[in-house]
């Protein structure tokens, strides 16, 4: 049986499309394993990324450890130091001041009668006067009192008054004071005691039942003329006292105010 040449060609062509076909086939297979592939090297690269960055990150924590176990011990050593320092400073520091052996009363006060030699007005001070007092030594007293608004400048001048003469001389608007003039004192008014009748500078302020030596300068550290002058009072008379025992020239007689009774004494 003979074929038609058509038919032959038809038939040959089928075949190449089938083979076409197989191989368009194969070639999907193999582009498809080609994808899974370059899948799994995509994997394979970031698993091993992932594994270097961790150990990357291993040895950096351990290097931090290293480092804050070395700070540590730094820190330790230098408290150790730090409490051998505070020891020693502490052994070092000198030991308190004894506590006060004498007992704190008006007999550690050195008062004395004063009489005023010349009396002005501060250059620097308007509330200020500077006198020059006598208290019975060799050469005068400066003494700096705030009693411009009190007493006038005339009756100053050639005035007896009572000197405290141990607190420590201060520096009053560039004048070194001496000694301070005793007063009768509220805040609305001021007075100068005035000593007894026949008294001459030098002479002590006495109070009986307090015969202690005064100090030869009050410490101000120890606050006692501060712990004293609460209980200088002139009583209901205008006596000056302290604790109700007046201020007595031996053998001359008291110390008062002119007018005001009753009040605190500075």
């Amino acid at each position: 049986m003979i074929f038609p040449r058509s038919w032959i060609k038809m038939a040959a062509n089928k075949a190449i499309l089938n083979r076409l076909e197989q191989k368009g086939a194969e070639a999907d297979q193999v582009i498809e394993y080609l994808k899974q592939q370059v899948a799994l090297l995509k994997e394979k690269a970031i698993l091993q990324a992932t594994l270097r960055e961790e150990k990357k990150l291993r040895v950096e924590n351990a290097k931090l450890k290293k480092e804050i176990e070395g700070l540590k011990q730094e820190l330790i050593q230098a408290e150790i130091r730090n409490g051998g320092e505070k020891k020693e400073k502490k052994q070092k520091q000198p030991a308190a001041a004894a506590p006060y052996s004498k007992p704190i009363d008006v007999s550690l006060l050195d008062l004395r009668i004063g009489c005023i030699i010349t009396a002005k007005k501060h250059p620097d001070a308007d509330s200020l006067y500077v006198e020059e007092v006598d208290v019975g030594e060799k050469v005068p007293r400066t003494v700096v009192s705030g009693l411009v608004k009190y007493v006038p400048l005339d009756q100053m001048q050639d005035r007896m008054v009572i000197l405290l003469c141990n607190l420590k001389p201060a520096k009053m608007r560039g004048v070194i004071s001496q000694a301070m003039v005793m007063c009768a004192s509220s805040p609305e008014k001021v007075e100068i005691l005035d000593p007894p009748s026949g008294s001459v500078p030098g002479d002590r302020i006495t109070f009986e039942g307090f015969s202690g030596e005064p100090e030869k300068e009050l410490n101000p550290k120890k606050k006692i003329w501060e712990q004293i002058q609460p209980d200088l009072l002139t009583n209901d008379q205008c006596v000056a006292t302290y604790k109700g025992v007046p201020f007595e020239v031996k053998g001359k007689g008291v110390c008062r105010a002119q007018t005001m009774s009753n009040s605190g004494i500075k």
